[in-house]
């Protein structure tokens, strides 16, 4: 049996960042009342999940955590569900935050994969972002990274901002691989409304970009760090190695169970997905009250869960395991999707080798149409 994922929420930023729709404030005081709420929703789940072998602390900005803060939450997590002894245990990183002592405490904790939030060396399109570091911390802090002895580490970065043209991106990404991290996650911008980045684009006119350079920014992502020996695994995501994979979104790609702590953090299990409360005050007081703190939940029949299967399985360079989809999903994709399958090989979209449905270059590009099928 696959052992399911940890994920923990951390709601916490010193600043927010233009473009970010997750859930967090601007409140660090927050944080010595958080950190008993988080271990207090974990008793909830203590019968329902054991033995994780993936820990995730996302956000919000983990690394505003004291290390003290971090050995908390690790010791409830271990005394109370179990970790593998061979667990991967990530931490998203603010470049501004990491300090070589920091890093040598994060290392003593057992945290062994650093998620580092570059998303640019460039200081115009840091400032344009919201980004609190600068270009000079970014590079500080990669390298800081490797001294402190962390061998799997990752950068994520942006593209298709207003004013980066796509010799500046290119430049961005040899910079990134110069360090040669093990793993390399880049994103297309995207607006969500609301947003103060959407509100300036809007304010100000600015538009983002159309198929053909979004195309053009995808294929040369993909193009520059496969010659740098990375392999393109999903849509956004790249390794150097199968090792060096993020193990923990392969599980929400492949629908493993996972357990999601802190507000708005998102479970599933059993076919079976909810999610938390978005306000960070709200979820100390209900944990502080012993009330569960979900907000909503859904239960997916197998038409929904063969959908899902099928958009993330596209998604990524492996694709669907055809044989055990039929199996699962009760689908032989193959003779049902006859018709559409064969005009999208004949469009290039999509492959059929060992048995697997994949996306080509040019799927994976428009991946998120290639589940209509």
């Amino acid at each position: 049996m696959t052992s399911p994922g940890l994920y923990i929420h951390i709601p916490v930023c010193l600043s927010k960042c233009g473009y970010c729709s997750f859930y967090s404030v601007a409140a660090p005081e927050l944080i010595p009342r958080f950190i008993p709420a988080v271990i207090g929703e974990m008793a909830f789940y203590e019968n329902h999940f054991r033995n994780f072998d993936t820990v995730y602390f996302g956000g919000g900005t983990p690394s505003v955590l004291p290390a003290t803060s971090i050995e908390e939450i690790l010791n409830a997590a271990h005394a109370i569900f179990g970790i593998d002894r061979h667990v991967e245990i990530t931490l998203e990183a603010n470049p501004g935050d990491l300090s070589l002592e920091y890093l040598h405490s994060l290392r003593a904790l057992g945290i062994n994969r650093l998620n580092i939030g570059v998303q640019s060396f460039d200081n115009g399109l840091l400032k344009f972002l919201g980004r609190r570091h600068t270009a000079s911390e970014a590079l500080r802090a990669v390298d800081q990274v490797r001294r402190a002895g962390f061998d799997n580490i990752g950068i994520d970065l942006i593209y298709a901002i207003h004013g980066q043209s796509i010799e500046l991106w290119r430049q961005t990404l040899e910079t990134a691989a110069s360090f040669v991290p093990e793993h390399l996650s880049c994103y297309q911008l995207t607006l969500e409304p609301k947003t103060p980045l959407f509100l300036h684009y809007r304010r100000e006119g600015f538009k983002l970009p159309g198929d053909d350079e979004s195309m053009t920014f995808f294929t040369t992502t993909s193009t520059v760090l496969s010659q740098k020996g990375y392999d393109h695994y999903e849509v956004s995501n790249f390794s150097l190695s199968p090792s060096s994979r993020s193990r923990h979104n392969l599980k929400y790609w492949r629908h493993i169970p996972y357990l999601g702590l802190g507000p708005s953090a998102h479970s599933f299990s059993d076919g079976r997905r909810w999610w938390n409360i978005e306000n960070a005050h709200d979820y100390i007081t209900g944990i502080a009250g012993s009330r569960k703190v979900v907000s909503q939940s859904e239960d997916l029949i197998t038409e929904q869960l063969a959908l899902e299967a099928l958009f993330l399985g596209l998604r990524t360079k492996d694709g669907i395991d055809l044989s055990k989809y039929k199996a699962e999903y009760g689908t032989d994709l193959l003779h049902d999707k006859k018709k559409t399958i064969a005009e999208l090989k004949k469009n290039k979209l999509i492959e059929i080798k060992e048995g697997r449905l994949r996306p080509t270059l040019a799927g994976m590009a428009v991946a998120d149409s290639l589940a209509l099928i």
